[in-house]
């Protein structure tokens, strides 16, 4: 099972993909996850694509978030992961 931290961050925010980013560390090596604005809508609460809606969104689901996005590393072995609206959905049937 790989050692995977969150630093504590500001997201950044992608216009072109509607995404926030944020960096992580696996096993020590940088790495970086993403969460799509199509599930910050759909399953956080953010009320609408804008960047200020989107973190606002992030940043009160972070911890879920988080432990998504570790499970992911967990599960694809990658450095870098998406967190879409489906994974999001599958998480909460597999809870």
């Amino acid at each position: 099972m790989p050692y995977i931290t969150f630093p504590s961050s500001v997201p950044s925010y992608c216009g072109c993909s509607l995404t926030l980013s944020c960096p992580a560390t696996v096993n020590g090596k940088p790495s970086r996850y993403s969460i799509t604005a199509e599930a910050l809508e759909s399953h956080f609460g953010a009320r609408s694509a804008s960047r200020e809606d989107l973190v606002r969104a992030f940043t009160d689901h972070r911890q879920h978030i988080e432990r998504l996005a570790e499970r992911m590393f967990e599960l694809t072995e990658s450095r870098e992961i998406m967190l879409r609206s489906g994974h999001v959905r599958f998480a909460s049937l597999t809870n």
